[in-house]
């Protein structure tokens, strides 16, 4: 039904950038809060940036505040990020999600339902 599906992720270098893109299928972004999240090893999933569209903010961690910038493009049916400056600590999986049309899941996406399974992204020399 309604899928997600993450790609964009790799290796780069400290300081280099990657922009990570979110592709929708069997449904649209458009009226739906997305968010991308992240997970390292051995620590808890965190919300990196969150487009919430009821209330039509845009929440970012503090980690990545200045560095990173989410957005989307109805057209396209994708939600981006785009990631500069990157750090070391960066390094994790990469996930989208997204929730049901018009649903309101706060300013740091939470509760979302549908989420795709993840892109890597290494930053290291």
């Amino acid at each position: 039904q309604f899928e997600l599906v993450e790609s964009g992720g790799g290796l780069v270098q400290p300081g280099g950038s990657l922009r990570l893109s979110c592709a929708a299928s069997g449904g649209t972004f458009y009226s739906r809060t997305a968010g991308w999240f992240r997970q390292a090893p051995g620590k808890e999933r965190e919300v990196v940036a969150c487009l919430n569209y009821v209330a039509r903010s845009t929440y970012y961690a503090d980690s990545v505040k200045g560095r990173f910038t989410a957005s989307r493009d109805s057209a396209q049916n994708t939600v981006f990020l785009e990631m500069k400056s990157l750090k070391p600590d960066d390094t994790a999986v990469y996930y989208c999600a997204t929730g049901n049309l018009n649903n309101d899941y706060g300013p740091k996406c939470a509760g979302l339902r549908y989420w795709g399974k993840g892109t890597v992204v290494t930053v290291a020399s």
